[in-house]
């Protein structure tokens, strides 16, 4: 955790602040939490996470706004999982899976090899479900109507790609890369080049240049700084956590519900779908 209490931030003035981003939230569903919550009136944050994954999120407020593109240009670190053998549309857990195919004949001499192809500066086509613009429009809104559309691939360094752990449908992964990179594409990639295909199940972001998600703060740690409302305001309602489907989550929000619904039930496999335990639970 941070040296500098949260106490002693001047937001209004400006500040880099780490936040540790939960499961299902957007990064604008974060910002907005914490705009609200301190009542920040210039807030920023300095690259994007998906809904599905966790860890580092920078938000960056008042004058230090001007730091965000410095901020996000910087290299990045995550670890997680990828899942061999089965292929989803957006390449992680927002979409079910559509293709199932072998892959308990991979050895792990085949693994490194494909690997070392996605290592270094390669070309990436940046996933359909993601916030690329096409012709003005965001991808994933093309993709959540069932259409399809075209995304030019673009040049990105795979600084580091290294697999902690096989455990074959699964394989954990580390990978430093440059801005810009997607790891569900990485993913799709590393299927391809094993000709199983495979998806993201889990994705944390461990680092942005310099700043790590060990020294960020929890949501609930900006909720408690929440200034007092004046004396004799109406409190206002509380809104709940954002719902998974408000970030296109239908398909991930069902099956969890199915799990709840459920629970006595034993699937001797590791279930996917399961929500990967938060940075701080790891």
């Amino acid at each position: 955790m941070s040296t500098k209490s949260l106490a002693d931030f001047d937001f209004e003035a400006g500040e880099v602040l780490l936040l540790d981003k939960p499961l299902t939230w957007t990064s604008f569903d974060v910002v907005r939490k914490v705009k609200n919550a301190l009542r920040i009136r210039k807030i920023g944050h300095a690259g994007t996470l998906d809904p599905l994954a966790t860890g580092l999120l920078i938000l960056c407020t008042g004058k230090k706004t001007k730091q965000i593109d410095q901020i996000q240009a910087q290299e990045k670190e995550y670890t997680g999982t990828f899942r061999l053998g089965e292929t989803t549309p957006s390449f992680d857990l927002e979409t079910a899976v559509d293709l199932v195919r072998p892959y308990a004949h991979l050895t792990t001499e085949q693994l490194t090899a494909a690997v070392g192809q996605l290592t270094g500066t390669i070309q990436q086509t940046p996933p359909l479900f993601s916030a690329v613009k096409i012709e003005g429009q965001r991808a994933y809104e093309i993709a959540r109507q069932g259409l399809a559309a075209e995304i030019k691939a673009k040049t990105v360094e795979i600084k580091a790609f290294e697999l902690t752990r096989i455990a074959l449908p699964e394989v954990d992964f580390r990978i430093v890369c440059s801005k810009g990179t997607y790891i569900r594409s990485l993913a799709r990639d590393l299927g391809e080049a094993l000709g199983c295909g495979a998806h993201l199940t889990q994705l944390v972001r461990t680092r942005i240049g310099e700043f790590r998600v060990a020294d960020a703060f929890s949501l609930a740690a900006i909720e408690a700084l929440r200034p007092p409302r004046p004396e004799g305001a109406a409190p206002r309602p509380e809104r709940s956590r954002p719902a998974p489907n408000r970030a296109g989550l239908q398909y991930y929000a069902a099956r969890q519900a199915d799990t709840l619904a459920a629970p006595h039930q034993q699937d001797p496999r590791p279930d996917p779908m399961a929500p990967p335990p938060g940075p701080g639970d790891q």
